[in-house]
């Protein structure tokens, strides 16, 4: 049992290339996942889709399992909220009567996986626009896991009472119209499920669109710890560091 325990923590959180790309595969997996439930919201269940969908439920289960034997804290990890995330995402899948319609949750653990050091060293060595512009394109991926999550959110509770939300592209323009105030009221939420539904987007959305929209226009900075206080960035051209003034070796094409 240990070393079975021990293999499956070794590729989940080695740091070997054999590690990564299962973690690489995970991802593509959850790519995937989202890419399908969108395509679904358009199409009639038919034969193939529950086929389709348990098939993606018992992947994503066999995950969540491998995930909570290698957990050292198990309980903590069962209420953590990407696992919750990941049990309503098993039930939507393998439950014919919950559909696909939690599927859209499976976005959340993309962030996780985005957000786990080893991936992100593996993105840094191996892509060098992700290294040049890591916390802008993290950003974009804050933004772009909200808008997902909040427009399966809004197509889950949505699509078979309101008339006006037929599928996610409808889903999609009524949280994009939310977040950029532009209302144009042609597509509104009904109840008061709806309207707080509609609080949330636009308070949240906005604080995550000043976010981006901060990280896209100030000035851009060199990742380059300090090997006395540990400040990571710097200016591109800096030669001391401004938090302790030790001098920094940041590597450079001869631009600057």
């Amino acid at each position: 049992m240990a070393s079975w325990v021990g293999k499956i923590r070794e590729i989940y959180e080695g740091e070997s290339d054999a590690a990564s790309r299962f973690r690489y595969g995970l991802l593509y997996f959850d790519i995937a996942t989202i890419l399908y439930v969108v395509a679904t919201s358009f199409t009639s269940d038919g034969r193939t889709v529950p086929v389709i969908d348990v098939v993606i439920g018992l992947i994503i289960l066999l995950d969540f399992c491998a995930r909570f034997a290698i957990s050292k804290r198990k309980a903590r990890f069962l209420v953590n909220p990407i696992s919750l995330a990941d049990i309503l995402s098993i039930g939507s899948f393998l439950i014919a009567i919950a559909g696909g319609s939690a599927g859209f949750l499976r976005v959340l653990r993309t962030l996780r996986l985005l957000h786990t050091y080893q991936l992100l060293d593996r993105l840094r060595a191996d892509v060098p626009f992700f290294r040049e512009k890591e916390e802008l394109l993290i950003a974009s991926i804050n933004l772009a896991v909200f808008l997902f999550v909040m427009t399966g959110l809004i197509y889950a509770t949505q699509h078979q009472t309101n008339p006006d939300i037929g599928n996610y592209v409808d889903a999609l323009y009524f949280t994009v119209s939310t977040l950029t105030t532009t209302g144009y009221g042609d597509v509104i939420l009904e109840g008061t499920s709806g309207r707080l539904i509609s609080v949330g987007v636009m308070i949240i959305g906005v604080t995550l669109f000043l976010r981006l929209a901060q990280v896209i226009f100030r000035p851009q900075k060199v990742r380059q710890p300090c090997r006395v206080c540990g400040l990571t960035h710097h200016d591109p051209d800096a030669v001391h560091c401004k938090h302790c003034g030790a001098t920094i070796n940041i590597a450079t094409d001869g631009v600057y």
